[in-house]
């Protein structure tokens, strides 16, 4: 499976790196990722806002496609959520910018232990899936309201 330009990027960079390499870069990330928030003025196609079990706080989802197709993601982090989840909001938000919602979708999940070690996907496995999921769930979500429109108008 190829990964999304940007995502592939960045599996690259982190595959090549050691262990404690790779903690510094992701706590690298975690600390870029209230740059991924939505700003003032934004507007989005969808906005999925909800406190799950698996996190320790509230984390808002927000797709916005553009006319050619592609997602581009916000995401806001309550103030309790962990650096984990922090880096790789910052990192699935740069690397599936411009991606197509089926890309997204399609996106397996074999890339999190090349950025995060396999180590910390044993003892945080829930954590390093969390954003990633929410964001193939907003894309499912366009995608199926793309459907009904387009069979609402005969298509």
């Amino acid at each position: 499976m190829r990964y999304p330009a940007n995502l592939a990027g960045i599996v690259d960079l982190f595959d090549a790196l050691s262990d404690e390499e790779k903690r510094e870069n992701l706590i690298a990330y975690a600390d870029g990722a209230p740059r991924c928030a939505p700003q003032p003025g934004e507007v989005f196609d969808l906005e999925d806002v909800r406190k799950d079990e698996e996190c320790t706080d509230t984390v808002g989802v927000f797709l916005q496609i553009d006319a050619g197709r592609r997602a581009h993601f916000r995401i806001s982090l309550g103030p309790h959520v962990q650096t984990l989840t922090k880096a790789m909001t910052a990192i699935l938000c740069q690397g599936l910018d411009g991606a197509a919602p089926e890309e997204v979708m399609d996106v397996p999940q074999d890339f999190v232990p090349k950025i995060v070690g396999g180590q910390l996907v044993r003892v945080r496995s829930q954590t390093v899936y969390y954003i990633l999921t929410r964001m193939k769930s907003v894309c499912k979500v366009w995608l199926n309201r793309e459907r009904a429109g387009a069979t609402a108008n005969g298509g």
